[in-house]
């Protein structure tokens, strides 16, 4: 299937890897802002007929959503056969449930509004803990790759006597994912949230593998505290603090990186 591409700002070096690897094109779009910061969008490619899709990895999403909003819509207008969203990090996958009286359920709100413009969704392991699988709240097609292959990859190519560790339960999936492929060990800590900023990491017992390379891994990085608190847990058990402690975080979803890999300006 042909499809052509259109990449939200900062999302055109991804754009244009995709298209190179799968043969797309690349559709051209013009968005800007207004001194009052309001979004200006223009569409300068025929789309009518054809399958189309958005590129934008969310890794801000209140910042970028009103213009994919606008663009999803100035496609439809425009008679787009289809509109995806391939968005390798999934935003509003962390509050899967009410867990004070009053809370918005923001992960099944923003699904219902993605699902409500696009007609099918491509991402790269989203964080799903509560859900099973991201139909439960997606009314849309979706398409979830990923990336522990690569990355186990990654690993055994460049890192001698590998030691998987996980920080918290929540990363147990991709830690035991990537250990598994490589026929490495892996271990998962325990984690104790007090606050957005603030957790108390519980290490397990490394001791027998005191001898391999510790690599954290783990699928969100907002602050850095869970990583900071296991590698002081790491360290405080006798690895050395100059040893190749490599943390890992993927599916975009660590989000300064995530605007560097998909081009920023």
């Amino acid at each position: 299937m042909t499809m052509t591409l259109f990449p939200m700002p900062r999302n055109e070096r991804l754009a244009g890897t995709i298209a190179d690897r799968a043969g797309f094109s690349v559709g051209k779009l013009e968005l800007r802002r207004f001194p009052d910061s309001e979004s200006y969008v223009r569409l300068h490619s025929l789309v009518a007929g054809c399958a189309v899709a958005v590129v934008c990895t969310l890794a801000r999403a209140d910042e970028q959503f009103l213009q994919l909003l606008f663009t999803a819509r100035l496609l439809r207008e425009n008679g787009a056969r289809s509109i995806q969203l391939v968005a390798p990090y999934l935003a509003y996958m962390r509050q899967d449930r009410r867990f004070q009286d009053g809370e918005a359920l923001t992960s099944r709100q923003f699904a219902q509004l993605i699902s409500c413009e696009f007609d099918g969704l491509i991402t790269v392991d989203p964080h799903l803990h509560r859900y099973r699988a991201l139909q439960e709240i997606y009314s849309i097609e979706t398409e979830s790759l990923a990336a522990s292959p690569l990355l186990a990859e990654w690993v055994r190519d460049n890192v001698e006597r590998p030691l998987i560790i996980g920080p918290d339960s929540e990363s147990e999936q991709w830690a035991g994912a990537i250990a598994t492929h490589i026929g490495a060990p892996h271990a998962v800590f325990t984690k104790l949230r007090r606050g957005d900023r603030d957790v108390l990491i519980a290490a397990s017992d490394l001791t027998v593998w005191r001898e391999r390379t510790p690599i954290l891994v783990d699928d969100v990085i907002s602050s850095g505290q869970t990583l900071a608190h296991a590698a002081r847990e790491i360290t405080a058990q006798g690895f050395p603090a100059r040893s190749v402690l490599q943390s890992m975080a993927f599916s975009l979803r660590e989000r300064r990186n995530s605007s560097r890999r998909s081009g920023a300006a």
